[in-house]
C-alpha cells in the first residue's frame, strides 16, 4: 500500500480535503463574524517556493536514510502554527533544514549526532510536525553552518506488551492512530488523545508534556509513562521500570517535557487499560459562565473524576456550532471499562444542578448522551477545527488559541482581564474589533486550564506580525495575573520570553548545567527552553 503524503500546508494527509460543505460553513461563519470583503488568497505550491541550495551535504554514512530532497526539506521546515503558516503563504521557507534523516534505530541517531558534531550543524527532532509553538522549526542562526532535521517516524513499532501490568514498550516514532489500532488487538489503549492525535507521535506526545482525552486524573502524558529510553550526544539514559518511585529526582521526569533539548525518547513503557464498555454524557447549559465554573470546581473536588468536564463559554459554545452566544456549556462524560458510571453522572449532574444547570436527563442515561447535541457538536468541531485553519487563513484572518491554568480562587478576575486584554490587542493589532472566547481543557480540585480563542481580521503581508502584536499581549497579561504560558502546548521558540518570566531563574541555571552535560556541542533543538548557543 503507497505511503499517505503529508500535506505540505494544512492539516492532514493529502488525500483528505475538508468538503464543499465545510468550506462553505467556514467561510459564512467568517463572514457573519468580520463582515465586509475578504483579500482570500492561497498559499503557494511547492514548485513555487524559492528553496535555498542545501548547505551540507549528506555524507556516505548517512546516506541510507538521509536525504536532501526539496519536498522533504520542505515538509520538515515547519509545524502547524499561526505563523508557520502565515509564512507559508508568503513563500517563506528560509529556514529549511538542508538533510532530513529519517533513522532507523538508535545508531542511526548516534551517527547523526557524530555527524552534526563534525560539521557544526543543529540537529532538529521531528515526530508528527504538529508543534503549535515554533518547536520543530529549525531556526539555527550563524552559530551552525546547517541544520539536520532528524525524523522518528520509522521507529514505530510496539516491542512488547506486558498484559498483567497492563503496560507496553513501544518505539518514539509511532503515531497514535498505529499505537491504538495495535493496542485494540489486545484490548487495551492508551486512551490519550490530544486534538494532534492523528499525526503526534508517542515520543513527541511525551517530549511536549501533552495534554490528553482525560479532562481530570490523567491529564497530562506524564501520569502514564512508565519508563523512558533516551539518546542523548552523550550516550544512553535508560531509567527503571517500576510502578513509582521515591529514589531521588526522577530520571524520567527530567526529560519529559525536554522538547528535543536534551535527547531523543527513542522508547518508552507507557501504563495502558482497558478499553471503556460504559460510557454515559451529555450537555449541561448554564445562564451564568461563573457559575458553571463553580459546578465544575465542586464535581472536581468530588472524586468522580469525570473522563470530559468541560466548560465552553458562550461565545466559544457559539463559535463551535452550538447556541446563540448566550448561554455556557460544560460537556460532561463518564467511562469506564469494568462497570456502569451511571451514579457518578447522577452526582455530577445534582452538582450541576445546584448551580443553576440545566440538561436531558434521558440523554445522560442514555449510554449515547456524549454524541448528542452540545456534546456531538462539540466532538465534531474539536475533531475537525484543525483541517479549517487553512481556509480561514487564507481569508486573511488571525486565528490562534493559548491555553494556561490557574487556581480556582483567581479564575474568575483571571478570566475577565485575559478576555478584555486579548480583546484590546486584536483591536490594536488590526484596528478592528476581533473575537475571543474560553473554555476548560482540563480540570484539577485545585484549578481549571482555561484554553482561550482568538481571532481578527488581519492583513495578507502582514499576518505573522499582527499574530504576535497579539499574542505576546495576551501572554504579557497571562503571566501579569499568574498562569502559566503553557499547559499542554510546550514552549517552543514562540514562548520563550514568557518561559523565561515564569521559570525561577537559578532552575534556568542548573537546566542549562544539564544540557551542558547532555549536549556539550549545544546542537539538539538549539533556542527551545534554553537560549542558542551564539
Amino acid at each position: 500500500m503507497a505511503m499517505r503524503r503529508l500535506k505540505l500546508v494544512g492539516w492532514g494527509y493529502e488525500d483528505d480535503e475538508i468538503s464543499d460543505a465545510e468550506r462553505q460553513m467556514v467561510t459564512s461563519r467568517m463572514h457573519e463574524r468580520f463582515g465586509g470583503e475578504f483579500d482570500v488568497r492561497k498559499a503557494p505550491g511547492a514548485d513555487a517556493v524559492e528553496l535555498h541550495a542545501p548547505r551540507l551535504a549528506v555524507p556516505v554514512e548517512l546516506s541510507a536514510y538521509a536525504t536532501d530532497a526539496r519536498q522533504d526539506r520542505l515538509l520538515h521546515t515547519y509545524g502547524k502554527s499561526y505563523p508557520d503558516y502565515a509564512r507559508q503563504f508568503l513563500g517563506d521557507y528560509r529556514n529549511a533544514p538542508d538533510i532530513v534523516a529519517y533513522v532507523r534505530d538508535e545508531a542511526d541517531i548516534a551517527a547523526v549526532y557524530d555527524h552534526a558534531a563534525k560539521v557544526n550543524a543543529a540537529v532538529i527532532p521531528f515526530g508528527g510536525g504538529t508543534s503549535v509553538c515554533g518547536g520543530v522549526e529549525p531556526v539555527v542562526g550563524g552559530a551552525f553552518n546547517g541544520a539536520i532535521s532528524l525524523d522518528l517516524t520509522r521507529l514505530d513499532r510496539i516491542v512488547e506488551v506486558d498484559k498483567t501490568s497492563r503496560a507496553a514498550r513501544i518505539q518514539g516514532g509511532i503515531r497514535v492512530p498505529a499505537m491504538e489500532d495495535q493496542l485494540k488487538s489486545h484490548g487495551l489503549t492508551l486512551r490519550h488523545f490530544p486534538q494532534s492525535m492523528e499525526l503526534a507521535t508517542l515520543g513527541g506526545m511525551i517530549a511536549t508534556r501533552s495534554g490528553g482525552h482525560f479532562a481530570t486524573l490523567y491529564t497530562h502524558i506524564d501520569d502514564l509513562v512508565e519508563s523512558l529510553r533516551t539518546v542523548t550526544p552523550s550516550g544512553v539514559i535508560e531509567s527503571r521500570r517500576l510502578p513509582g518511585s521515591g529514589a531521588g529526582p526522577s530520571p524520567d521526569r527530567m526529560m519529559i517535557g525536554s522538547e528535543g533539548a536534551l535527547g531523543i525518547i527513542t522508547e518508552a513503557w507507557v501504563r495502558l487499560q482497558a478499553r471503556p464498555a460504559f460510557r454515559a454524557g451529555t450537555a449541561v447549559l448554564f445562564d451564568d459562565v461563573y457559575k458553571a465554573a463553580e459546578a465544575v470546581r465542586v464535581i472536581s473536588q468530588a472524586w468522580l473524576f469525570p473522563a470530559n468536564v468541560r466548560l465552553l463559554d458562550a461565545r466559544e459554545a457559539s463559535n463551535n456550532g452550538f447556541g446563540d452566544g448566550r448561554q455556557s456549556v460544560v460537556v460532561l462524560a463518564f467511562e469506564n471499562a469494568d462497570h456502569p458510571v451511571d451514579a457518578w453522572m447522577d452526582r455530577a449532574l445534582a452538582i450541576t444542578r445546584d448551580f443553576g444547570g440545566s440538561f436531558d436527563r434521558d440523554v445522560a442515561k442514555s449510554g449515547s448522551g456524549h454524541r448528542a447535541g452540545a456534546a456531538e457538536a462539540w466532538r465534531n468541531a474539536f475533531i475537525r477545527m484543525p483541517y479549517y485553519k487553512k481556509t480561514i487563513v487564507e481569508m486573511g484572518i488571525i486565528t490562534d488559541t493559548f491555553e494556561t491554568a490557574i487556581t480556582w480562587e483567581r479564575f474568575p478576575a483571571f478570566y475577565r482581564a485575559i478576555i478584555a486584554a486579548t480583546e484590546e490587542a486584536c483591536l490594536k493589532a488590526t484596528g478592528q474589533k476581533g473575537s475571543v472566547s474560553c473554555r476548560f481543557t482540563h480540570s484539577y480540585p485545585d484549578g481549571p486550564a482555561p484554553y482561550f480563542s482568538f481571532q481578527a481580521k488581519g492583513r495578507h503581508g502582514a499576518l505573522a506580525e499582527q499574530w504576535l502584536e497579539i499574542k505576546s499581549r495576551a501572554l504579557d497579561a497571562v503571566i501579569a495575573h499568574g498562569g502559566t504560558v503553557t499547559h499542554h502546548h510546550a514552549v517552543g521558540r514562540d514562548h520563550m520570553p514568557w518561559y523565561n518570566r515564569q521559570r525561577p531563574d537559578l532552575f534556568g541555571s542548573a537546566l542549562q548545567g544539564a544540557k551542558d552535560r547532555l549536549d556539550p556541542k549545544g546542537i539538539l533543538n538549539p533556542g527551545v527552553l534554553l537560549p542558542a548557543r551564539n
